[in-house]
């Protein structure tokens, strides 16, 4: 290569860099954003002796960092992309014979090596904008640090970053030289203008950019959490009727949509960048002197428990502030406004974490086995894997077969693998090959995932049809894509008909765990049940809110609350057809709280889903005992339909026990709950609800409990009752700590000795009661009462009821159930 390259401030480092690559092979470079890294190390080492004739890899993690790369060096060295310099993406390619730098985002490269471990033709492979800590960039080092250390010594590696535990890295890479490049960027004032918990995002910011726009010179770059806070800011401005390009980027958005935003304005034109995380690193948006940082990101984090990879808004890392106040300073001398106070920053993450930590591992795993690795923890990473994530995992890749039990692959895995696809449209493309349906499967897939296409609806089969319709050039490369996909499989004969066919039957084998039934509406939201044991909803509008079963596909949200974010109708005989191997069929018998009875059904299940259900008419005896006992349980002991009978011989007994100890039965709740099939469960044969419970029966299976030899002392030593000199038999309470009776005064009189339980050892607590039955006073000394408070509770009471005898000495007077007669009146 003859053409002048630009002095940038990487340069002073790349004497360096070219020597440590030489000697060394591998190499890892810090420099700040806008040093040059990107463009200019890949086109100083075309002249490496070490290269020769092979390609040099440079890997982005997005893929409009990969386009934007690939065409400034192209035109550093004055030529068109796809000659020296070239790209290639999921779904746009630029290489031909000539291509020895060729710009690949990091998926793909990962691909390239499972392929062919070698890497032939291949003599570099640089990781740009590492700290970004991708899944595939920690996976695509990996298998590049193996491949150098057992088949290719030759191969030189570098990775380079602008904010990174360099030291670490270099660790990993067995010592790899360290190269850092200061740079040159044009200061950057920083200023901060705090947001309010109550304030949303999208006013602050667009604020935030009027004053800016009114006050400043030059183009702005704002950042935004996600797509919707980006178009919701970019109405408030179109309102605003401000004499600016106002261009949203973010990753859905079509190739031709995201040049367009990092493209320098006309001259004499302000641009407003309103943009995700994605303008962070890797590219130049010309003409930027203002950054509007809303301090917010939004992270996929994985739950190994639920399976569901849920988006989260979070606050950006200390290092992304840094990296988006520094897009402020390329060209020019700039300012950053932080919607936060100063105070926060120190606050901040360090970095942002890595994807390995936070991820679904799946697409890993599968990936992983295909190099000949079980166990991922002994590949290198920089942060090993977590260990509940590999198990999710491996539990759904063996659950789609592509793995076996030892997690080795399946052949069906094989296929998938190299389909470039997430596990699960994977196996749906791989099992719609065998039913010639290949095409079709691999257009549904393309269209899952790739976001955006065919509309933002969540219903599939509209979006299937929106994109068939689709005539723009993301489309066209994405049915392109499909069509690779299905020759892969061997849909080498099918092609594209004007018929669309339903999104739902495909779903099935990629997510069968995910069928979900309609369960009613709530809150303006219709609710599903999914066959993993979960529920989603959608809102009562969409047009999924009135099928009896949908197939979701994708869903976001915590646990308790998720929400539907893609998914397709299904009918019930079509999941009974294609899931009949995963369904399971049994009788089930199962209390129910709400009618606290028994029922018995057969049941037909996909997962936790009841897909079909018959009553029972003869249920097990043993499984309704069981239910039943379940019930109480789950009810508690007063559920049950006590006797006043029965629920004094309990406390009879508690008190026995109490006072007695073993081996009178304990009649505590959790007592009785442990004992459900000794005392319950014999004496209820054939019953099926709490409703149907005898009460004697409860009082009988109490007694069983207690030793035979003990049943003919209850009554002696707790009695149900106590005669009153006056003949009246009284139920003695046993629930309270002591047994009570209440009686009226006027039967105990000529009563001399206190009465006792227990042979005569315990008292019993005598609730004296005025003739209306309200308590006069408690005692354990009725003798004691009779001499001392008794001349006072006379001299109250015959004034308020004096047509009841009151003698001056009870203890010998006559005892009575009626007042005073006429004649001693």
């Amino acid at each position: 290569m003859t053409h002048m390259l630009p002095e940038l401030p990487v340069s002073e480092a790349v004497p360096a860099l070219l020597a440590a690559l030489e000697e060394r092979g591998s190499a890892v470079l810090a420099a700040p954003p806008g040093a040059g890294k990107t463009t200019l190390v890949p086109l100083h080492l075309l002249n490496a002796s070490w290269r020769k004739d092979g390609r040099i890899l440079v890997l982005e993690p997005r893929r409009l960092a990969a386009r934007a790369s690939a065409r400034q060096m192209a035109r550093l060295i004055g030529e068109e992309v796809g000659e020296t310099v070239g790209y290639r993406t999921r779904l746009d390619t630029r290489v031909s014979g000539r291509t020895r730098i060729e710009v690949v985002t990091e998926g793909i490269f990962s691909r390239m090596a499972l392929a062919d471990p070698e890497l032939p033709g291949v003599a570099a492979v640089l990781f740009d904008e590492y700290h970004e800590r991708s899944l595939e960039a920690d996976f695509g080092l990996a298998l590049a640090l193996e491949v150098k250390s057992a088949l290719r010594e030759d191969l030189r590696l570098l990775v380079m970053s602008a904010t990174l535990d360099v030291a670490r890295v270099s660790q990993l890479m067995d010592g790899a030289t360290i190269i850092e490049s200061r740079g040159r960027a044009f200061p950057v004032a920083i200023r901060y203008r705090e947001r309010k918990p109550t304030e949303r995002i999208e006013a602050v910011m667009h604020a935030a950019i009027v004053e800016a726009f009114g006050r400043e010179t030059g183009s702005i770059l704002a950042f935004l959490p996600g797509q919707g806070e980006i178009r919701r800011t970019a109405e408030l401005l179109q309102n605003d009727n401000l004499k600016a390009v106002i261009a949203p980027l973010y990753g859905d958005l079509s190739a031709k949509e995201q040049d367009a935003a990092i493209r320098p304005p006309t001259k004499g034109q302000r641009k407003i960048v309103l943009a995700t995380a994605i303008a962070e690193t890797s590219i130049t948006i010309d003409g930027i002197r203002i950054v509007i940082d809303s301090g917010l990101q939004r992270l996929p984090v994985f739950e190994p428990s639920t399976g569901i990879t849920r988006l989260e808004t979070v606050r950006a890392s200390r290092a992304s502030a840094n990296q988006r106040a520094g897009r402020a300073g390329r060209t020019e001398p700039g300012i950053a406004v932080r919607l936060w106070r100063e105070e926060q920053t120190a606050a901040l993450p360090e970095f942002t974490p890595p994807q390995m930590l936070a991820s679904d591992l799946s697409g890993l795993i599968l990936d992983c086995a295909a190099w000949g690795v079980t166990d991922p923890a002994s590949m290198r990473f920089i942060d090993p894997p977590p260990g509940p994530a590999i198990a999710e995992a491996r539990s759904l890749l063996q659950t789609l077969g592509a793995l076996d039990e030892a997690g080795h692959l399946s052949e069906k895995g094989r296929t998938m693998r190299t389909l470039g696809l997430p596990v699960r449209l994977a196996a749906m493309v791989s099992d719609a090959a065998r039913q010639g349906s290949a095409h079709d499967a691999a257009e549904l897939a393309v269209l899952m995932s790739e976001q955006g296409l065919g509309g933002p609806s969540i219903d599939l089969d509209g979006r299937w049809r929106q994109f068939r319709r689709a005539s723009d050039k993301r489309a066209k490369s994405a049915r392109s894509l499909a069509k690779r996909i299905a020759q892969i499989v061997g849909g080498k004969n099918e092609g594209e008909t004007g018929f669309v066919p339903e999104a739902g039957p495909f779903l099935l084998s990629g997510f069968s765990d995910r069928v979900a039934r309609r369960r009613g509406d709530m809150d303006g939201k219709t609710r599903f049940s999914l066959a993993n044991g979960r529920g989603a909803f959608v809102e009562e509008h969409s047009g999924l809110a009135k099928e009896p079963y949908i197939v979701v596909a994708d869903l976001t949200g915590k646990a308790a609350s998720q929400r539907i974010l893609s998914a397709a109708r299904i009918d019930a005989q079509t999941i009974e057809t294609e899931l009949a191997d995963k369904m399971s069929e049994a009788e089930e018998v199962t209390f129910e709280r709400d009618t606290r009875s028994v029922r018995g059904r057969r049941v037909r299940r996909l997962g936790a889903l009841i897909v079909d259900q018959q009553p029972l008419q003869t249920p097990s005896p043993d499984a309704v005992a069981d239910a039943l006992a379940d019930g109480v349980r789950l009810c508690g002991i007063d559920a049950l339909p006590w006797s006043s009978s029965a629920k004094q011989l309990r406390g009879r007994l508690d008190w026995l026990r109490r006072t007695q100890g073993e081996p009178w039965p304990d009649m505590s709740d959790g007592a009785l709950l442990d004992c459900l099939d000794q005392w319950f469960l014999p004496f209820q044969p054939g019953c099926m609800a709490f409703g149907r419970i005898a009460p004697e029966s409860l009082a009988n299976g109490l007694m069983s409990l207690v030793p035979f030899d003990l049943q003919r002392d209850i009554d002696r030593l707790a009695p149900r009752q106590f005669q009153t000199p006056a003949g009246s038999n009284l139920a003695i309470r046993y629930e309270e700590d002591e047994p009570v009776l209440s009686v009226r005064v006027q039967e105990l009189f000529g009563l001399r000795e206190h009465p006792a339980l227990a042979n005569g050892t315990v008292p019993l607590v005598l609730e004296l009661l005025s003739p209306a039955q309200r308590p006069i006073q408690k005692t354990r000394d009725l003798p004691g009462f009779w001499a001392g408070s008794w001349a006072d509770v006379r001299a109250d009471m015959r004034g308020r009821y004096p047509k009841h005898p009151w003698p001056q000495d009870p203890a010998t007077a006559e005892p009575t159930r009626r007042v005073k007669s006429k004649s001693k009146q």
